[in-house]
C-alpha cells in the first residue's frame, strides 16, 4: 500500500468512512467488439453485486449492439449510447453523472479491452472503505505491467513522474485509468470544470482529488496488455497531457507566490441523497434499491443520456474479497427483477442502483497497495 509521504496517512488513522452502497463498473468502448463480452462477463463473476454500464461511442464495429445484448440478458447490465467518439474524459464524465443520478455509492473507471483485470475489483473495493478514492497503480511495490515494450513503460512511468513532480502529488502512478470513486468524492471534484481528456484526464481528477482534501490510496494492479482490438493511444493525446500538467503546475507555483493559490481548497460538501436508504457494503448488510431511476440529464462529456425506468428491489451488498463513454444519447435499462442475495453470491439490485451513504468527515490523501489503470484503453 503506498500512502505517498504518509503524513496524511497518519493524520487519517482517526477518520470514520461511510458505507460503499452498490458499485457501478464504467466502460468506455470504441471499436470494442471482440472485447465487450469478456469484459462484461468477467465483471459479473468477480464482483456478482456491482453493475456495469458500457459507454459506447457508436461504435462502426457494432460494439454498442453486442452491449444492447448482454443488457438484455443481465438486468445489472446497462448501456450508454452516445453520439460519437469525444474521446475518454468525455466518455467518463457522462458515465459518472448517469451514475450519480441513478443513486450508485461507487464508481469505478475500467478498461474494455482487458488491461484492467476485474478479478482485482474487490481488493480496490476493500480499500475504499478506508478512502475516497482508490487508484489501481502499476508502480508501487507488488504492481506489474504484462507485455508492454519498453518504451510505453518509459512514457507511462516518465508521465507519472513528470506529473507528480510538476503538481506536487503524493501519488506513484496518477496516469493509471482503473479507479474507484466514492460518489460524494465525485460530487466534490467539480467535473462541471473537467474539459481534459486521456492521460490528462486522470492526472487532472487525481489532483482534484488530492488539492480538495480526500483521502487518496493506491493499491498495487498487474496491467495486462490489451491482445484484441486496436489501442486508443495517440500523439495527441501525450501532447495534450504536457502542455495541461505543465500549465497547472506553473499557475499553481505562481499562485503561491503571489499568494493566490497556497494552501488546499476546502472540500465542497456533497448534495443530500438522490433517493432510497444509505447503503452498505460488506456480508451481511443491505441496501435499499430505489423505486425508479429518471434521466441522466445532460452528460457532462457532452450528450444527453436518459435512464430507463428501473424497478423496486433491494439488494444486499457482498463483502469485497481479499486479493483481488465516449459520446451518446440513450442509455438502456434492464427490465424487472426482484433483488436476490450477495455476499459470495449474485445480487440483483434495481437498475438504477441503490443510494450511497454520505460521509461528510474530513479529508486527506493517502496511498495503499493493489493494481493498475491507464487511459481509454491504455492507460
Amino acid at each position: 500500500m503506498n500512502d505517498g509521504d504518509g503524513t496524511r496517512a497518519a493524520q487519517d488513522r482517526g477518520r470514520q468512512f461511510g458505507p460503499l452502497g452498490t458499485a457501478l463498473v464504467i466502460i468506455p468502448t470504441y471499436n470494442e467488439a471482440e472485447n465487450v463480452k469478456s469484459i462484461v462477463g468477467r465483471v459479473r463473476k468477480a464482483v456478482p453485486e456491482a453493475h456495469v454500464l458500457v459507454a459506447d461511442d457508436n461504435s462502426p464495429d457494432g460494439t454498442g449492439k453486442l452491449a444492447d445484448e448482454l443488457a438484455a440478458e443481465d438486468d445489472q447490465v446497462q448501456v450508454l449510447h452516445r453520439k460519437g467518439k469525444e474521446g475518454l474524459g468525455a466518455a467518463y464524465l457522462a458515465g459518472f453523472q448517469w451514475g450519480l443520478d441513478n443513486g450508485y455509492g461507487v464508481l469505478i473507471e475500467m478498461d474494455a479491452d482487458g488491461s484492467h483485470q476485474p478479478e482485482e475489483l474487490p481488493r480496490l473495493l476493500t480499500a475504499l472503505k478506508g478512502a475516497d478514492l482508490v487508484l489501481g497503480s502499476r508502480w508501487v511495490p507488488g504492481g506489474r505491467v504484462v507485455n508492454w515494450p519498453r518504451s510505453r513503460e518509459v512514457i507511462s512511468r516518465g508521465g507519472s513522474l513528470y506529473s507528480r513532480i510538476a503538481l506536487d502529488l503524493p501519488l506513484r502512478d496518477i496516469t493509471g485509468g482503473y479507479r474507484a470513486f466514492r460518489r460524494e468524492t465525485l460530487e466534490g471534484l467539480g467535473l462541471e470544470e473537467v474539459a481534459s481528456q486521456g492521460y490528462c484526464f486522470q492526472v487532472d481528477l487525481a489532483r482534484r482529488a488530492v488539492k480538495a482534501g480526500f483521502h487518496v490510496v493506491e493499491v498495487p494492479i498487474t496491467f495486462v496488455e490489451r491482445e484484441l482490438g486496436d489501442s486508443k493511444m495517440s500523439r495527441d493525446i501525450l501532447v495534450e497531457a504536457l502542455w495541461r500538467v505543465t500549465a497547472w503546475g506553473v499557475g499553481e507555483r505562481v499562485g503561491k507566490i503571489t499568494g493566490r493559490g497556497a494552501g488546499r481548497p476546502e472540500r465542497p460538501q456533497p448534495s443530500a441523497p438522490a433517493r432510497g436508504d444509505a447503503a452498505h457494503a460488506g456480508a451481511g448488510t443491505t441496501a435499499d434499491a430505489p423505486q425508479s431511476a429518471s434521466t441522466a440529464g445532460e452528460a457532462a462529456g457532452g450528450g444527453e443520456a436518459t435512464a430507463g425506468a428501473a424497478k423496486d428491489g433491494a439488494a444486499k451488498d457482498g463483502a469485497a474479497k481479499d486479493g483481488a463513454v465516449d459520446n451518446g444519447e440513450s442509455v438502456k435499462a434492464p427490465g424487472d427483477g426482484d433483488a436476490v442475495e450477495s455476499g459470495d453470491g449474485a445480487v440483483k439490485a434495481a437498475a438504477s442502483g441503490p443510494e450511497a451513504a454520505r460521509d461528510a468527515a474530513g479529508a486527506r490523501t493517502e496511498d495503499a497497495s493493489g493494481d493498475d489503470g491507464r487511459p481509454h484503453g491504455d492507460g
